[in-house]
């Protein structure tokens, strides 16, 4: 893909690019919002979906010892869309657009958090553009798409079944889980998100009254994982992370039904000299779950591997 040309827009008026705030600039017409919250080294978070917004991703925790930058993923945003909406988000493309974006923020070197889908699109960030990565958060995961992951995420979600058999709640579980294979709009995406949530969290319904405003806050937009030309974007990372080079942390919820232990085992296992942490009281969601633990291994990853230099300017 042509590297877009970016065009400031209005990155925080008379500020710098790591100030705290909402920054945004132009990449040949589309805009690219990032948000700036915390201070310390330098972490990019790239949240997942793809099309889920941002917000949801925000882990106050960190941000007591990190500057975290949160990435709004191209696409989500009306005025961020790619002509071929929605289709043409690969991960090649948010990766170039996370290049420009790590080099105007005018620091050495980056960690990049990606979660659920921004895990893949981090993974292929630090196979491709490693340049600017002192080190790479795989936080729910996987190496590959396609049949083999989707078996064994319904190994999963019939286990969540079982073990909730009878619950009143769980009927629109699986209702919202039905629907996913026909979702085409914003609306239904937001639906489906919401709908299936309670599966994504160790145990959603005994922390209903906690949890219920966060399923309530998520905001998505439809983005159908096919390129411009409709073809689908087929992922199989398993003998090219055998050859990352960049320092490299795994976490996953020991109850995730999506992108579960098996998966972050095998990241663990390919990638050399990666550090593993598993949520023992978490689902898809560590950072609201286990917050303290999940924020401990991700700073001191962090702070292991920053470069000097590599702080919030």
């Amino acid at each position: 893909m042509r590297r877009p040309i970016a065009h400031t827009d209005d990155s925080a008026s008379g500020t710098g690019p790591l100030s705290p705030g909402t920054h945004s600039y132009r990449l040949g017409g589309i805009v690219q919002r990032y948000h700036v919250h915390g201070s310390g080294p330098v972490c990019l978070a790239h949240s997942g979906g793809p099309g889920i917004f941002w917000d949801y991703l925000r882990m106050p925790a960190l941000e007591e010892h990190l500057t975290m930058v949160y990435v709004e993923p191209v696409g989500t945003a009306a005025d961020s869309r790619l002509p071929s909406h929605p289709h043409g988000y690969t991960r090649e493309r948010y990766s170039s657009f996370l290049e420009i974006l790590i080099n105007r923020l005018g620091v050495p070197k980056v960690h990049l958090l990606g979660h659920s889908h921004g895990a893949f699109v981090a993974a292929y960030h630090a196979l491709h553009r490693p340049q600017r990565l002192a080190g790479v958060v795989l936080y729910e995961g996987a190496p590959v798409t396609g049949p083999e992951h989707g078996a064994e995420a319904a190994r999963m979600v019939e286990a969540f079944v079982a073990k909730h058999a009878g619950h009143p709640g769980l009927p629109d579980v699986l209702a919202a889980f039905g629907t996913m294979s026909s979702v085409s709009s914003d609306e239904q995406t937001v639906a489906l998100a919401r709908g299936v949530l309670p599966s994504y969290f160790a145990d959603y319904w005994g922390n209903e009254e906690r949890l219920a405003p966060f399923r309530d806050a998520i905001r998505a937009t439809y983005i159908s994982g096919l390129d411009e030309d409709l073809t689908p974007d087929v992922i199989d990372d398993r003998v090219a992370l055998k050859g990352l080079e960049v320092p490299a942390l795994v976490i996953v919820g020991r109850h995730d039904v999506i992108c579960g232990m098996r998966w972050g085992l095998e990241l663990h296992d390919l990638i050399p000299d990666a550090r593993l942490l598993v949520l023992e009281n978490s689902g898809h969601m560590g950072h609201i779950e286990e917050p303290e633990l999940f924020a401990a291994a991700v700073r001191d990853f962090v702070l292991r591997n920053a470069a000097p230099g590599g702080g919030a300017a």
